[in-house]
C-alpha cells in the first residue's frame, strides 16, 4: 500500500480528506439540510458550555453510530449503514443555540453541525458570564420560546482528578487565572449559577444538567446545587435527585460516569404529572432518567452485553496507512513509566478509560511493547508499534459518529485549524453522544405525557 502522505498529495485540496472515514468507506452523507431551518414540530434546544456537540448530537439523533450501542428491540435505528454501523433516527430536539470559550469547540461544532443545517452564526464564542451580563444590558442574546436548555457546566473543579477546589475555583469563567486572595461570583467552580440565571431568562419546560461523578461526594456541593437550580424561575422548577448514569451501562464503550440533574418547569406540567413529579415515589412511567440497556455495573438492570473499545475500532487503519487525519495525527508523548498518568495500554476487550481533556501527553496508550508490559502480543508480533491512542480512537471510545472530522486543515492549506491537541481537548470535554441520545429519546417519549 502505498504511504499515506504520498496519497494525501494526489488531492487537489488537503480538505478534501476532512471526511474521509476508515469504516465508512461505501457510505454516502444525506444531503444536507436546508441552513437555518428549523422543521415543524420540533423542540427547540438551547445548548450551553456545548463544546464540540456530544450532548447535542445525542439530542438531534440521526447520527451514525456502532450498532451494538444499540437495543435491537428499541426501534431506534433509522437504517443499517454496513455490518458494523447504523444511522440512529432522528429525535424531536433541535439545536437552535449553542456557545462555549474555546475556539477548537467552535471549529469542530459548526463544521459538523452545518450537515444539520444549523447556521455558525447560532454557536457564540463567549463564556455565559459574558452571554447574561448582556442580556442584563438590554441586548437580545437569548432565543425566545426555548423548549429545553443543556449544559455539560465546567468540572474540572469537581473531577477527583483535578484539585477539587469546587466553588472556590481559581480559574475565571473565560479559563483565566483569578487572584487567589480574590473570592468571585465568576468562577468556573460556579458557572452552574450562570447556566441557572440563563434557565431564568429563557424558561425552558425541562432542563438537563451534566458534571463528573466526582461532584456528588464533595462535601455538600450536589444538594447545594440541585437547591439553587430548583429556585429558576422563583421556585419553578422540580428538580429531581440527580443521578450518576455509567455510560458503560449505555452502549459507550468508556468507564466514564456522570451527574444528571434533570428540572422541570412546574408551571408547563399537566396537573396529574406534577402532582407525580413532586411525589416522594415517582413511578417508572414518568421517571425522567433512561433505564440502563447494557449490563456493564453491578447494578444495571440492562441485559445486552457491553460494547467494546475492539467493536468500535474494528475496520480502522493504523495512523500510517489511514487517510482520515484525526487517525493520522496523534500524540508521540514517550511512555513515562507507571507512576504517571496515562501510561497505561487499554484493555482492547472491554472498555476504554475515562477520556480525559487536559491531556499533557497522558492519553493512554492504544498499545504499549513488551519492554513496557504490553500485553497485545499478537499485534506486536505482527510488527505493530507501541503507541497512544489517536483522536479518532478517543472519538469512537466515545461514540462520536466515524465520520466527524476533528483534526482539520486550514481551507487550501497545510496549516491546522484544528489539531491533534485541539482534537483530545474538545473530545475528551464532550458527554458521550449515545449517552446523550438515550437521555434525550426517553424526554421525547415522556414530553405528551408531561405537558399535553
Amino acid at each position: 500500500m502505498k504511504k499515506t502522505a504520498e496519497l494525501v498529495n494526489g488531492y487537489k485540496s488537503m480538505n478534501e480528506v476532512h471526511y474521509f472515514s476508515d469504516v465508512l468507506k461505501e457510505y454516502e452523507l444525506p444531503l444536507f439540510h436546508t441552513i437555518g431551518e428549523v422543521e415543524p414540530g420540533r423542540l427547540k434546544m438551547l445548548s450551553l458550555f456545548s463544546g464540540c456537540g456530544g450532548m447535542d448530537l445525542g439530542f438531534e439523533g440521526d447520527f451514525i453510530c456502532n450498532v451494538k450501542s444499540v437495543p435491537k428491540d428499541s426501534g431506534w435505528i433509522d437504517k443499517k449503514v454496513n455490518k458494523n454501523w447504523v444511522l440512529l433516527k432522528k429525535n424531536r430536539f433541535s439545536t437552535i443555540f449553542a456557545n462555549d470559550i474555546l475556539e477548537e469547540a467552535y471549529l469542530t461544532w459548526t463544521n459538523y453541525m452545518q450537515r444539520y443545517g444549523k447556521d455558525p452564526s447560532i454557536y457564540h464564542l463567549e463564556s455565559v458570564v459574558d452571554l447574561v451580563k448582556l442580556h442584563h444590558c438590554g441586548v437580545k442574546v437569548f432565543p425566545e420560546d426555548v423548549d429545553i436548555l443543556t449544559g455539560g457546566f465546567p468540572c474540572q473543579d469537581f473531577s477527583v482528578a483535578g484539585k477539587r477546589l469546587g466553588f472556590n475555583s481559581i480559574t475565571s469563567h473565560d479559563g483565566s487565572k483569578l487572584p487567589e486572595e480574590i473570592p468571585s461570583e465568576e468562577n468556573r467552580g460556579k458557572l452552574y449559577f450562570w447556566m441557572k440565571q440563563v434557565i431564568d431568562i429563557t424558561k425552558p419546560k425541562i432542563f438537563v444538567a451534566e458534571n463528573v461523578k466526582g461532584l456528588t461526594n464533595l462535601g455538600n456541593v450536589k444538594n447545594i446545587i440541585q437547591k439553587d437550580f430548583s429556585r429558576a424561575g422563583g421556585d419553578g422548577y422540580i428538580v429531581l435527585p440527580p443521578r450518576v448514569l455509567h455510560a458503560g451501562d449505555y452502549g459507550v464503550p468508556e468507564t466514564r460516569e456522570r451527574v444528571i440533574f434533570i428540572g422541570i418547569r412546574r408551571s408547563s406540567l399537566n396537573e396529574k404529572a406534577r402532582l407525580i413529579l413532586e411525589s416522594d415515589n415517582i413511578p417508572d412511567e414518568y421517571y425522567p432518567y433512561p433505564k440502563q440497556t447494557h449490563k456493564y455495573t453491578m447494578h444495571s438492570t440492562g441485559t445486552i452485553d457491553p460494547v467494546s473499545c475492539k467493536d468500535v475500532f474494528e475496520g480502522i487503519l493504523e495512523p500510517e496507512e489511514s487517510l482520515d487525519l484525526s487517525q493520522m495525527f496523534y500524540s508521540k508523548a514517550k511512555y513515562m513509566g507507571k507512576h504517571c498518568q496515562g501510561q497505561t495500554e487499554i484493555h482492547i476487550e472491554g472498555l476504554g478509560p475515562t477520556i480525559r481533556s487536559e491531556h499533557h501527553g497522558n492519553i493512554e496508550f492504544r498499545r504499549l511493547s513488551a519492554e513496557h508490559g504490553g500485553q497485545n502480543i499478537n499485534e506486536l508480533e505482527s510488527g505493530l508499534k507501541e503507541r497512544r491512542l489517536t483522536p479518532r480512537e478517543c472519538a469512537m471510545i466515545q461514540t462520536f459518529p466515524p465520520d466527524y472530522p476533528f483534526v482539520r486543515y486550514k481551507d487550501h492549506s497545510k496549516h491546522f485549524q484544528v489539531s491533534q491537541s485541539g482534537a483530545y481537548k474538545v473530545i475528551g470535554n464532550a458527554v458521550p453522544p449515545v449517552l446523550a441520545y438515550n437521555i434525550a429519546r426517553r424526554l421525547q417519549d415522556l414530553w405528551p405525557l408531561y405537558f399535553e
